[in-house]
């Protein structure tokens, strides 16, 4: 769009970085993360370095590999499965001849082609904007052409032209402005979603949010929990615009039930900046269920590359409750583990097939439930749906029929709640 740059295409040679101090970063994500983005891998090479080279990331010799490698295979594309700076990206590819895509724009091109709503959308541009910005201020030599003045400049008074200004200042103007109109949509989401939060507060509705590294099984929970219809597929990203369900938990009543956008190993600012508004949805929450893939042997790692998330969002102060999901992947059983305490701190389940499901709305219930009593209610036969109500929450522990044919219920509930269905039904209790 701004940049004069080789042409991009669809068949891709993978570079991969050993790293030490991560034992996610392996050749099998980054070519996950390629396929994900519609690239085909048609090579993959690697090498150890403790360091980056300052111009090109991998140094001379491996350059040198690269160019050789090109000179025997055909492919369009050269992706890095680390961030590349503006420099190193236009080095290589002024040495290479062909298009290089780094971590941050590649997972970008994942966004760009998951997005389906318009917020969705947005977001997403606005981080390929903010991240087309920084490759400006160094950019190719095109971008210091002049335009032409336009007679407003100091001289214009005296009938001159002006100055005008470089192809760089305009672009950089044009990707500004946009910026700006992005944001000022963006603000009027952020106030709805304030709003919509406000309301669920008047009313004591819980709000309970799904977070974990991507492909965890979130959606597919979600689905289950809510029976909703949710994209959810086994690939990176399936689902980037949050999505926000009813779900009825037993004693506690309704709850609200957010699906959120997954998270992964360096993930890029500018899209933790850009998905802001829909991350707030994690930061508000009551809960955070932390979807984790049990079956992967990189369990814990991901756990902290979450949890690290989590923290840059202002979250990590929230109550979570580890959901340890694909139990059907492994010799595991569905079941609540406890803490010292007794309260629920991580839930086995299966989300494929709903394994574990009811063990997880009753540990979700436990670590919401406040204010949970224990009471007698009378209800006269008119009040059929209240009693319905009860029921349908899981609240009855025993109701007992009268002969005048009302019904005494025994109840162990939230309080809020039987007061809000009371309300509902205009009943005195």
């Amino acid at each position: 769009m701004f940049l004069d740059r080789p042409e991009s295409g669809s068949t891709a040679l993978l570079v991969h970085i050993h790293k030490s101090d991560s034992e996610l970063a392996t050749p099998e994500e980054l070519n996950e993360l390629v396929r994900s983005a519609g690239l085909v891998p048609v090579g993959c090479l690697s090498s150890n370095r403790r360091f980056p080279h300052p111009g090109t990331f991998i140094g001379g010799g491996k350059v040198e590999e690269i160019a050789n490698w090109l000179l025997q295979n055909e492919c369009e594309l050269i992706v890095f499965g680390d961030d590349l700076s503006p420099t190193q990206e236009r080095n290589l590819e002024q040495t290479l001849g062909k298009r290089v895509l780094g971590r941050t724009g590649l997972i970008l091109e994942i966004f760009s082609r998951r997005a389906r709503t318009h917020e969705g959308k947005l977001q997403v541009e606005l981080a390929q904007l903010d991240h087309a910005s920084s490759r400006l201020v160094r950019g190719w030599s095109h971008l210091d052409r002049q335009r032409g003045g336009s007679g407003r400049g100091a001289g214009a008074a005296a009938g001159l032209g002006g100055a005008g200004e470089t192809q760089l200042e305009a672009d950089q103007r044009m990707i500004a402005d946009r910026i700006k109109r992005i944001n000022a949509r963006l603000a009027k989401v952020r106030q709805q979603r304030a709003h919509n939060r406000r309301n669920r507060n008047r009313s004591d509705t819980r709000s309970i949010s799904l977070a974990g590294y991507t492909n965890a099984g979130k959606s597919t929970l979600f689905n289950q929990l809510c029976r909703a219809a949710v994209h959810a597929e086994d690939q990176l990203f399936a689902t980037l615009d949050p999505t926000l369900r009813r779900l009825e938990l037993p004693v506690i009543g309704s709850a609200v039930l957010a699906d959120t956008v997954g998270f992964i190993r360096q993930l890029p600012h500018t899209l933790v900046d850009a998905f802001r508004a829909t991350l707030e949805e994690i930061s508000q929450a009551d809960l955070i269920l932390h979807v984790v893939d049990a079956a992967t042997p990189l369990r814990d790692e991901r756990i902290d590359e979450v949890n690290s998330v989590l923290f840059e969002i202002g979250a990590e102060e929230i109550p979570q409750l580890m959901v340890y999901n694909k139990v059907d992947l492994l010799d595991e059983k569905p079941r609540i583990e406890r803490n010292v305490e007794g309260k629920p701190v991580r839930v086995w389940v299966s989300s494929i097939d709903g394994a574990g499901k009811s063990l997880l709305l009753e540990a979700i219930a436990e670590r919401l439930g406040k204010n949970v009593i224990e009471t007698s209610i009378t209800l006269k036969p008119e009040d059929g749906r209240m009693r319905a109500r009860f029921f349908e929450i899981g609240a009855v522990v025993q109701e007992v029929p009268c002969e005048d044919g009302s019904i005494e219920m025994h109840l162990r509930i939230q309080e809020s709640s039987l007061r809000q269905i009371a309300r509902d039904r205009n009943v005195t209790i």
